[in-house]
């Protein structure tokens, strides 16, 4: 039997969700300009940084076998690492639409939206609802796409909210709604 061409498999990229937006963007990813200023900066730096890597590959293979060469080995997988990103952020960045702060509803939840909430204990949060590929929940950057997000999406100033999550159901009072300002 003759080997057939194998198209080769692109790492797994997160799927946009259904977003209360006036124009949807089917096949798009949405990110604010922030977001789409982080990813062409990391895609060029990556690319410069194509050649300190090829320069690492070089100098480890002088180390001797290649078998037994940490170096080596580690360099190989920086560069699996950097090429797989490159092609990664290359079919992402053409698919992307930004979504400027003038455009963002302050009348219910959306992407770009800043929500302050109230937990029933009378905390509050602010959250800003992102999409994937900006997610830090760390940052209190929430996917749209998370439990979280969702439960937040089309709500208004006044709704109580309930969302299902691992650690069990947060309820909240939304009490503000604000475009996002790039940082």
């Amino acid at each position: 039997m003759g080997r057939g061409f194998r198209q080769p498999q692109l790492p797994e990229l997160p799927r946009p969700g259904v977003i209360p937006l006036d124009t949807q963007a089917k096949g798009k990813y949405l990110v604010t300009t922030t977001g789409y200023e982080k990813l062409h900066q990391e895609l060029e730096d990556l690319e410069n940084k194509r050649a300190e890597v090829a320069s690492n590959i070089r100098t480890a293979k002088g180390f001797g076998d290649l078998s037994e060469n940490f170096e080596y080995h580690e360099a190989k997988r920086e560069q699996g690492f950097v090429e797989g990103r490159i092609m990664q952020l290359k079919v992402i960045l053409p698919s992307l639409q930004m979504v400027r702060p003038e455009e963002v509803s302050t009348e219910k939840v959306g992407f770009g939206a800043v929500v302050t909430v109230e937990e029933e204990t009378g905390d509050e949060w602010e959250f800003f609802i992102v999409g994937p590929l900006e997610a830090d929940p760390l940052e209190d950057r929430i996917s749209y796409e998370s439990p979280l997000g969702a439960a937040l999406l089309g709500s208004k100033v006044g709704d109580e909210v309930e969302a299902d999550v691992p650690a069990g159901k947060l309820r909240y009072t939304v009490k503000e709604i604000r475009a996002y300002t790039p940082e």
